[in-house]
């Protein structure tokens, strides 16, 4: 028996639930529900303070960029920002790398000072000739050749992927920089901040308003049947809402182990890696990128481990035999007239947090339109 009604039923409240949430209310006066599965708002951008008073990020490290003045500015209609260059290192070969690949990370690697011209004549001999780069492993060897590709790629990738880079989608490898100047940003976008009280003080405000009520630890199928609706906004699984009938979409999932430790700080960097030792991919100190104010530090090691049934899909494995399958759900997809698909889990698609904000920001607009019409 049908008990309450809403314009639109939200499946999710990370980036893309929440920014649906707020535009359908403040912009068209319409009423959300935001059915969420797990106990908090936020999705994996979810972060908070620790027993021991350190702010850190529940689900890794969400650093955030852009080069949209548009995402940019939507976003800063709830919170100021703490505005930072993310600086990483990378622990290979007994000591400490500057990562992404430089000019200073060159000097490290011969031994002694060189300019920008030496650098791009020593890649173009290292390099493999590759014109279109196929696959994660030849987007790195057309760059930088074999050997800083087994220093800093290779083992990282396999530890986070389970899969051989020549086995990945070029995207996953060819996310990352190579500079011959002495930019030693982890990133490369314009504006790179994080929000000044945390992210999930941003939910808290988009969330904030009588026309959108949220639900926490609740599956969605089970308040569909008591809960009518004029649209369905799904930020889901892709495989989970066609109840796998292709089979399941291959994912990777995560384990942290943190360690308090009563000093100021622990390593060099906000993010240290570690391509070839040890179980985990990284440790991250994120207090180095807050800017946090406390006298002890908070460390995370992140362990990659399979997706399982119960644990939470990270990543989607772009390889081509799950390419091809997500196709065939997305044809399923593209037939729901009245289901919104919208973010990375409901396109199977690696996509920064600007990206999905854009994805939703565009979808808004969709709707909007279509109420038009």
């Amino acid at each position: 028996m049908i008990t309450r009604s809403y314009d639109y039923v939200i499946v999710g409240a990370g980036f893309a639930g929440a920014v649906l949430a707020e535009r359908l209310a403040t912009q068209l006066g319409k009423r959300s529900l935001v059915v969420e599965r797990r106990n908090h708002i936020g999705g994996n951008a979810h972060d908070g303070i620790d027993a021991s008073g350190v702010l850190i990020h529940n689900y890794g490290p969400h650093y955030f960029r852009t080069n949209s003045d548009r995402i940019l500015a939507y976003l800063s209609q709830f919170t100021q920002w703490h505005e930072v260059e993310y600086k990483i290192l990378s622990w290979t070969h007994g000591r400490l790398w500057n990562f992404p690949i430089n000019l200073n990370t060159f000097e490290q690697f011969i031994g002694k000072a060189a300019t920008s011209e030496e650098m791009q004549a020593a890649l173009e001999r290292w390099k493999v000739p590759i014109q279109n780069p196929t696959n994660s492993e030849e987007v790195i060897i057309s760059q930088v050749g074999w050997e800083l590709y087994e220093m800093f790629f290779r083992g990282y990738t396999k530890k986070q992927w389970r899969r051989e880079p020549k086995d990945l989608d070029p995207s996953i490898c060819g996310r990352i920089p190579v500079r011959t100047n002495r930019d030693d940003r982890y990133l490369s976008d314009r504006f790179q901040a994080l929000p000044k009280n945390g992210y999930t003080a941003v939910f808290e405000r988009m969330l904030d308003h009588p026309l959108i009520d949220v639900q926490l630890n609740t599956d969605y199928r089970d308040v569909m049947a008591t809960t009518s609706c004029g649209h369905m906004i799904y930020t889901g699984a892709l495989d989970e809402y066609f109840d796998c009938r292709f089979g399941p979409l291959p994912y990777r999932s995560l384990r942290f182990e943190t360690e308090t430790l009563e000093q100021e700080y622990y390593q060099a960097a906000m993010q240290v890696n570690y391509p070839n030792d040890h179980d985990y991919t990284r440790i991250v100190e994120i207090k180095h990128a807050t800017g946090q104010v406390c006298p002890r530090t908070t460390i995370v090691r992140e362990y990659p481990q399979d997706y399982v049934p119960g644990s939470e899909p990270y990543y989607p494995v772009l390889d081509p035999t799950a390419k091809e399958m997500r196709d065939r759900y997305w044809e399923l997809a593209e037939a729901e007239q009245k289901v919104s698909f919208v973010g990375r889990l409901a396109t199977f698609r690696y996509l920064n947090m600007d990206q999905v904000v854009g994805m939703a920001l565009a979808e808004f607009e969709r709707l909007r339109s279509k109420l038009n019409a």
